[in-house]
């Protein structure tokens, strides 16, 4: 199964492209053998240094899973007290017909209008996740990156989960690589979009995570062995941006999905599909 990992970013260009990582999973024929195990392959890597190469992606031929690095949805106190239609789809449909300026504008307002430590709210699978809120538009611009991923999906036709399944072969989940991460560097940083904070110490902190990755503690937390070429060890390695990696470790969650495929693709049953959630065996 062709699985791929998306590091997104609201303003693609060619030095900050939206990066993916392409990788294979291959299952064992025999699942119960106790020496048989899901083998995550890392294939290669492409860049998207346009939206419309990540909207050509969104169309490519093949089955195949992608974990994406942006929140799909917004929380339900922001949509109930904008009064949004409460359904995905919907609400998606009404935030596509708005202007980048307009997106933005709306959440300024509505954060001018409330009181302090009530501004950005957050859906409930950030706060499982310790993710920030997708209405934040500074700093770390993850509503941005709603804003430019999540209507391109719901125009795409792929199978959105789980605020959005449809019979389509292609299938994007939520992906939050800092869960990945932190099972093997806690809070340690690992990479910085800023040349001026890019530390050796991020660089031995990347080193240590793909140890991590490539050792048997990834099939206890995630039910796979990780299989990456010297050529791009060292890539992700030297990477000190860390975009391909984010890429790797979205990867790794879309591949440990396709593996719950039969249990829900790993999605609670019960939780908000409006607001979206993430996939990882924490959350789960």
């Amino acid at each position: 199964m062709k699985i791929y990992g998306l590091d997104f970013t609201s303003a693609p260009t060619r030095k900050k492209p939206i990066t993916c990582a392409i990788c294979e999973l291959h299952e064992p024929a025999e699942p119960a053998a106790s020496h048989n195990a899901n083998v995550l392959t890392m294939q290669a890597n492409l860049t998207m240094p346009t939206f419309a190469a990540f909207e050509d992606f969104l169309q490519s031929d093949g089955s195949w899973l992608a974990g994406l690095d942006f929140p799909f949805g917004q929380p339900r106190q922001l949509i109930a007290n904008l009064g949004w239609p409460a359904a995905w789809a919907d609400y998606m449909q009404l935030i596509a017909a708005m202007s980048k300026a307009e997106f933005e504008q709306t959440l300024t307002d509505y954060r001018a209008s409330r009181l302090p430590g009530d501004k950005q709210h957050l859906r409930v699978t950030d706060r499982y996740a310790n993710a920030r809120s997708p209405m934040m538009l500074h700093r770390v611009p993850v509503g941005k990156m709603f804003f430019q991923g999540a209507p391109r999906l719901l125009a795409s036709g792929v199978s959105i989960l789980p605020c959005r399944p449809t019979p389509s072969a292609n299938l994007v989940v939520e992906g939050y690589p800092a869960l990945v991460a932190r099972k093997w560097l806690g809070k340690r940083s690992y990479k910085s979009d800023e040349r001026g904070k890019q530390t050796s110490e991020q660089t031995s902190a990347r080193r240590d995570l793909l140890a991590g990755l490539c050792s048997p503690a990834l099939l206890t937390h995630y039910g796979l062995h990780l299989t990456i070429s010297a050529m791009l060890m060292d890539m992700l390695i030297k990477e000190p941006m860390g975009d391909l990696l984010d890429a790797l470790l979205c990867a790794i969650q879309a591949a440990w999905v396709y593996t719950q495929r039969e249990n829900n693709y790993g999605i609670p049953s019960n939780c908000d599909k409006n607001e979206g959630w993430i996939a990882d065996p924490v959350m789960f």
